[in-house]
């Protein structure tokens, strides 16, 4: 690969494991409000089913389809929707409880922080996030990421979501950076690799679970240690 300088990163689903760190809090909040007596007999069909909701909410985000407020009514009230649940009976602040206790979980992907660690002294590494800034403040400063990075370019202070140009173009000029000296890497094939790419930027595909790679997508990984070998 040609010769970088600036590296910029997704953080959820990237470096901060999302998914692992919801289903943890899940997991806590599913005994905490008591679902079971609820009528939510499952906790795996709980955990899956708000997965696949908050999935598609925040694909349907990234494109602009919906908003943050819509994204966070949304996602808990369809669950328990399809679960089978009165909207009656659905706990008062579970969406508040869940943004509260999330953010706190410290799960990242495997060999974040050594690859990190390697890419800091070789590169000036930023982020490019889609996630909210009371989240993400919580999340970098409890998983120690903050450290790594000289820029973290958040969509909904720019006011534009991957895979939108300008969240590009802005972190760009914030870092000082050209695209011809600059990659991307992340997991979302629309927000991070094709929202880099038709910018004119390269960009790394992280595909930890490998899922079929798109045949105009050049480059993939399936660990974050790759890095280490690649850059």
């Amino acid at each position: 690969m040609k010769r970088y300088t600036h590296l910029f990163f997704d953080l959820d689903h990237t470096i901060w494991d999302f998914d692992r760190n919801a289903e943890e809090t899940l997991h806590e909040l599913y005994e905490l409000h008591g679902l079971h007596a609820l009528g939510v007999a499952s906790k795996v069909a709980f955990i899956e089913t708000y997965t696949r909701n908050n999935h598609q909410l925040w694909a349907d985000y990234h494109l602009g389809k919906i908003t943050k407020d819509a994204l966070r009514q949304l996602r808990f009230n369809k669950t328990f929707s399809d679960l089978g649940m009165h909207p009656d009976l659905i706990p008062a602040g579970f969406e508040d409880a869940y943004v509260q206790l999330c953010p706190t979980k410290t799960n990242l992907f495997p060999h974040a922080h050594e690859t990190l660690t390697y890419l800091h002294s070789k590169y000036k590494l930023h982020l490019i996030t889609n996630g909210f800034r009371e989240s993400q403040d919580v999340k970098l400063k409890g998983s120690g990421l903050a450290k790594y990075f000289q820029h973290i370019i958040i969509s909904e202070e720019v006011g534009f979501n991957k895979p939108h140009q300008a969240i590009f173009e802005h972190a760009l000029n914030l870092a000082g950076a050209t695209k011809e000296e600059s990659i991307m890497i992340g997991d979302s094939l629309e927000a991070d690799i094709y929202g880099a790419l038709n910018f004119g930027m390269d960009a790394i595909y992280f595909n930890p679970l490998k899922m079929p790679k798109p045949t105009d997508v050049p480059v993939q990984i399936h660990s974050l240690d790759e890095l280490t070998r690649l850059l």
